[in-house]
């Protein structure tokens, strides 16, 4: 389940490489208590997964929630239900409170390259574990991240949202 649990994470670091949606009109992110993804983590499903290519059975944050300046380690498990190949993008939205900082489409490859993954990434049961250095300039206050993945094709691979306080 590596590519769910670093689409969060990415959100943030592809900002550099994406496009800006056309008509792609950002939105208030809902999250639902009912579809919290498993595991020590601020992590949501955007709705009922059962229909996602990418099932995760767990993520763990450390620290939970991350913190700015310090190292956050992502582990997880999950199973892809089917080959994701070139071609398949991510809608990245990132807000401030209500104000907008990203709301962008980036190339689902590219992404996850910075997770040291390649597509095309097999079916089958996968496991992650990664540490993102967050830098310590990340203003105090809260960040919503919605992260929705898709092929080629259109098929749902993962939605996830989450909202995470920074501290000073």
């Amino acid at each position: 389940m590596k590519l769910a649990t670093v689409l969060i994470p990415a959100a943030f670091a592809a900002s550099v490489v994406a496009e800006p949606v056309p008509g792609w009109i950002p939105s208030q992110v809902t999250i639902s208590e009912d579809h919290k993804v498993p595991g020590d983590n601020p992590l949501y499903f955007c709705a009922d997964p059962k229909d996602y290519i990418v099932e995760i059975d767990k993520v763990d944050l450390s620290p939970n929630p991350p913190e700015a300046g310090k190292k956050l380690k992502i582990t997880a498990k999950g199973t892809v239900s089917e080959t994701i190949e070139e071609g398949s993008k991510i809608h990245l939205q990132v807000k401030y409170g209500l104000i907008t900082l990203i709301n962008q489409e980036a190339d689902l490859c590219e992404t996850i390259g910075k997770a040291d993954l390649e597509c095309p990434l097999d079916k089958g049961d996968m496991e992650l574990t990664k540490e993102v250095d967050l830098p310590k300039e990340i203003p105090p206050g809260t960040y919503t991240v919605l992260a929705d993945a898709y092929t080629k094709d259109g098929d749902k691979i993962t939605c996830l949202n989450a909202k995470v306080a920074f501290h000073r």
